[in-house]
């Protein structure tokens, strides 16, 4: 079934619905990872159809819904969910976002502080990975090799099969949006998220090794009005099925509040 869009920003978005219009808030939108689309947060959504509106974005380039015509960094994104929001009666809204969707929720709490109020912040992306002098070592000597390897494809060299060995599977799968992926992850919102005057609770799983608890506990140092969960024994995708039933009961109290 194709769903249904709506055009923010010049960019077309596709979205599922769960419960009342979206003209009936309380409204809470569901805001997914890098690489999924809306049917990552449906089964935490559903339980929840009877207390709220429900909107899950496939944000451009994603799911159902297009390309951005531009190489849109994680504040277009943002800039485009504020537009959207800001043409439906106004009541409660709180943003849902796992990975790359809590990305934009921040940026969009930053510099729309009008357009939500609460965030739930699942896997929350955003800030520079803290490494040992090792590990940055390691990570320099890396980037240095990866540029030989273009520099060597520029003269004719066919390095193909030693450059797939290189980046995250994110970059390598991104294909059209690898401009944008390269864009979101150089990003650090360590700045911008003190800005953030709504509620946050942010969770983590205990063994996320893409998005360690270690940015949870910075996070909610910067952000001023943020509470900590971390979950035991979760990871980065875990923490949407067997950690489900917590993040949904956060959302509940958000609505509750």
């Amino acid at each position: 079934m194709t769903l249904p869009t709506f055009t923010a920003k010049g960019a077309a978005h596709a979205f599922a619905s769960l419960g009342r219009a979206p003209s009936e808030p309380p409204l809470v939108i569901w805001a997914h990872g890098w690489g999924q689309d809306h049917n990552a947060f449906l089964p935490l959504a559903r339980p929840l159809a009877g207390a709220a509106a429900h909107v899950l974005v496939d944000f451009p380039g994603f799911g159902e819904s297009p390309r951005p015509p531009q190489d849109w960094d994680t504040a277009d994104y943002a800039d485009a969910m504020a537009e959207w929001l800001a043409g439906l009666p106004r009541g409660r809204r709180i943003w849902v976002g796992h990975s790359f969707g809590c990305r934009v929720g921040m940026r969009l709490a930053a510099r729309h502080p009008q357009a939500i109020d609460a965030l739930v912040l699942v896997a929350g992306a955003g800030l520079q990975r803290k490494r040992s002098p090792l590990e940055a070592f390691r990570l320099w000597l890396r980037v240095r090799a990866f540029k030989t390897l273009k520099l060597l494809e520029k003269l004719g060299v066919d390095v193909s099969a030693r450059k797939a060995r290189y980046g995250s599977a994110d970059y390598r799968n991104a294909g059209a949006m690898r401009p944008i992926f390269v864009k979101v992850v150089s990003e650090d919102q360590t700045e911008g998220v003190k800005a953030i005057r709504c509620p946050a609770t942010l969770i983590y799983g205990e063994k996320d090794t893409e998005t360690p608890p270690e940015f949870g506990e910075r996070l909610s140092r910067l952000i001023p009005n943020a509470s900590l969960r971390i979950i035991p024994g979760l990871d980065h995708y875990t923490i949407l099925t067997d950690g489900g039933p917590q993040v949904t009961y956060a959302v509940s109290q958000m609505l509750e509040s």
